[in-house]
């Protein structure tokens, strides 16, 4: 595993990713001053913005379906831990932004060499369990203080397919 982001996990069979770039700001306010320089004063935190690049070699390596699940993550709009493979959690982020260019197609129109990326935003680590199946926000589902672990388990978001696993029969 190289990172999770919530059940996607990116890996060299799904879709391995070559540069993983984190920008982070902090916030200062400034007040102008006759004569001096100007003031400022620390406020926050600001914007957490990670990029991750990546490459598919179709039929090699990763998988161009990786990049369809990836969508439907987006389009449901929900915020997601990101882990690395070390284990370090950098928080909650949403999907902003997946820019995909195909290339190197054969005779059937596929493309050999599929470059992603996709720009991830930090969100407010309350709108992990804060968000029910309508989209609206539910007070009993944030989680309390922050935290995730008191947090209610909803049902598994529309990208995951669900279904009993098949017994295999014993030969007789």
């Amino acid at each position: 595993m190289l990172v999770s982001y919530g059940q996607f996990v990116f890996s060299t069979e799904i879709a391995p990713f070559h540069q993983f770039q984190r920008q982070r700001t902090w916030k200062h306010a400034s007040n102008s001053r006759v004569g001096a320089r100007d003031s400022t004063q620390y406020v926050g935190q600001g914007e957490d913005t990670i990029r991750i690049e990546g490459m598919i070699a179709t039929g090699e390596i990763g998988t161009p379906l990786s990049l369809d699940i990836l969508e439907s993550m987006a389009d449901v709009g929900d915020a997601h831990v990101l882990v690395d493979g070390t284990g370090r959690i950098y928080g909650a982020f949403t999907l902003e932004e997946l820019n995909e260019t195909h290339s190197y197609f054969n005779v059937l129109g596929v493309a050999l060499k599929i470059e992603f990326e996709l720009t991830l935003k930090v969100a407010d680590n309350n709108a992990l369990g804060a968000t029910v199946d309508d989209g609206s926000q539910n007070e009993k589902a944030a989680p309390a203080n922050g935290k995730v672990d008191n947090a209610p388990m909803s049902e598994a978001p529309p990208y995951i397919k669900t279904g009993k696993a098949k017994r295999a029969k014993k030969g007789k």
